[in-house]
């Protein structure tokens, strides 16, 4: 249970990072949210067999990685979770796909494979991105620039209350099972027939909580509105960021890069 906890600490630590003052913090939330809808737009716009063309698209994270004086271990920890997931999506693809692409040597590389690997490098590519636009911006300026782009509010405040209200379903998640474990003499851990029960009464308690919560809010004054302490203008800088970062994705999504430096690197030697 203390690994759900850290874990989560973890990605309110990302959302920490977005207090620096580098040059990719003090962009407009707008610009980079846009910038990076973009970018997961043209990674998964390919086709199933691509992954040549997905190569230079990893210059884009790993800019922001760079200018933005992010910790890579942070990042890596969160795309590692959810690695099983990427996992589960593509693992089935060698199966039901046999239909051959390439040859190494005696070895037939089939489209199963291809697809999976293809799967595997555009799940981490936009993965990692979701993750530096938290750490580089912060959730409630990323609400703020929902709102902007013309997202229904109803959803932006939900998607608010979901970040920032998980860690109380976690902590009564952990308080339950701690209660169970205190009162089981099997000491290994919550048994399978008693899970149904356990999930019951933790959908009741955060209800519950879920309502003391809403209440407290309604008293402090909550109206729906999602307020922020800073506002930011566009500036000429937000405008460079978001015209490059535009024309680099049209170029590399409608242009194989590899193929081009391929060619010209045969033709010179």
């Amino acid at each position: 249970m203390l690994k759900i906890e850290a874990n989560w600490i973890d990605l309110r630590y990302l959302d920490a990072l977005s207090n620096q003052n580098t040059f990719i913090h003090r962009l407009n939330p707008c610009v980079k949210l846009i910038a990076a809808l973009s970018f997961i737009i043209a990674v998964t716009s390919f086709s199933k067999y691509e992954i040549t063309g997905l190569f230079p698209f990893f210059l884009f994270p790993a800019v922001l990685l760079s200018l933005g004086n992010l910790p890579v271990a942070p990042i890596g920890k969160r795309l590692l979770l959810v690695a099983p997931f990427v996992l589960f999506i593509g693992i089935f693809n060698p199966l039901f796909d046999h239909t051959p692409i390439t040859k190494i040597g005696s070895i037939v590389i089939t489209g199963g494979w291809v697809s999976f690997f293809s799967i595997t490098i555009r799940l981490c590519l936009t993965i990692t991105t979701a993750l530096i636009l938290v750490a580089t911006t912060g959730i409630d300026a990323i609400g703020s620039a929902l709102l902007r782009i013309g997202v229904p509010k109803i959803i932006v405040v939900q998607l608010l209350f979901m970040y920032r209200y998980l860690h109380v379903l976690v902590e009564e998640f952990v308080r339950s099972t701690t209660a169970y474990s205190l009162r089981s003499f099997h000491g290994d851990g919550v048994q399978f027939r008693a899970w149904g029960s356990l999930l019951g009464q933790l959908l009741i308690r955060s209800i519950d909580r879920a309502n003391r919560i809403y209440q407290s809010m309604l008293c402090r004054g909550f109206d729906g509105e999602v307020r922020l302490m800073r506002t930011s203008t566009l500036t000429i800088s937000d405008i460079g960021y978001l015209t490059f970062w535009m024309v680099f994705f049209v170029l590399i999504r409608f242009f194989d890069v590899p193929e081009l430096l391929g060619k010209l690197l045969m033709g010179v030697f």
